[in-house]
């Protein structure tokens, strides 16, 4: 189908292939067995293939949609081998998250026109944030762009050390203050220095903390405020990070903080230890919020731009 003739950088199409590899091999070992002994596409089949959805962490609702797609094209096509399974999953899910959302883009660019470009990150503790932060940072660096780090999670000194450490790494600046700060004062402070400095983009951590979320929305609404007197339009972007190795838990995250406060893109980390890669189908096309990143390796370069048909085409590439 038109959808795949598409020719994909190689450097990251490897990456990411390998970064699948444990998700597709499960996939595909349950794939196998949910049409074992049939020839052709019915109802035991269909009814298999959802249960091979749902424990991929494809997720109940996008689960459905595909269900549906296929019952459709079955009852049109009249005959459908099991043998085509795999490429009409693979064109009826790609064509599922081109209708959700917007044009892909293959580079980590941003709008620069008006600088500082202020990206507040969010997310529970251990989901990858600061690692996200710092490869963020990396490849913005990368596009010839200057980047200025601030640590506003200052409810763990850890975070704070963390991201001192990726700070150095990339070589970038990073304002902080001591454990236990106002976090809205450091985003106050690193705005303030991003501006005298002329820098384009402003990265802010914050804290992942989602015991209670009305003092999370609180906290996260007193940085918005704060940081909107020294550029009125930040953050430009909010980006939620989420495990993707968490599988159905990465969707009850995303529930919550959408809840708590207004996320506008998802990171989706950590996909290359795990077989729940098939989460990364279902976040993009339950949540009306833009899969942005993805996480396929611990290299610098693993924080890829997310391309769903990329990452659909190594979902389902048999031959590699």
């Amino acid at each position: 189908m038109s959808l795949f003739k598409k020719i994909f950088s190689s450097q990251n199409k490897e990456t990411l292939d390998k970064g699948l590899e444990k998700s597709k091999t499960s996939f595909f070992s349950k794939l196998s067995k949910a049409v074992a002994g049939k020839s052709s596409v019915d109802d035991d089949v269909l009814d298999n293939l959802e249960e091979v959805l749902v424990t991929s962490d494809v997720g109940v609702n996008t689960t459905l949609k595909i269900i549906e797609r296929i019952e459709e094209r079955v009852s049109r096509d009249k005959y459908m081998g099991t043998d085509e399974l795999n490429s009409i999953l693979r064109e009826e899910i790609a064509g599922l998250l081109s209708e959700t959302h917007r044009g892909e883009e293959s580079e980590f660019q941003i709008d620069t026109s008006s600088k500082p470009y202020v990206i507040m990150v969010v997310g529970v503790n251990g989901v990858g944030k600061t690692t996200t932060i710092g490869k963020l940072a990396f490849q913005f660096k990368k596009q010839g762009l200057k980047v200025m780090l601030g640590a506003a999670d200052t409810f763990r000194a850890a975070a704070i050390d963390q991201l001192q450490v990726w700070a150095e790494r990339v070589d970038v600046p990073i304002i902080k203050q001591k454990m236990g700060s106002d976090p809205a004062s450091v985003a106050f402070d690193t705005l303030s220095a991003a501006v005298s400095q002329d820098m384009d983009i402003v990265l802010i951590d914050t804290a992942g903390r989602l015991h209670n979320k009305v003092n999370l929305m609180n906290e996260l609404g007193k940085v918005k405020r704060v940081m909107q007197k020294v550029v009125p339009e930040a953050p430009h972007e909010v980006l939620l990070v989420l495990d993707g190795s968490t599988g159905q838990n990465a969707f009850e995250q995303a529930k919550q903080f959408t809840k708590a406060t207004e996320v506008t893109a998802l990171a989706v980390t950590k996909l290359d230890g795990t077989a729940k890669g098939g989460v990364v189908i279902g976040i993009s096309d339950q949540f009306q919020i833009p899969v942005k990143y993805i996480g396929v390796g611990e290299g610098l370069e693993d924080l890829q731009v997310f391309n769903k048909f990329e990452f659909v085409d190594s979902f389902f590439n048999t031959t590699s």
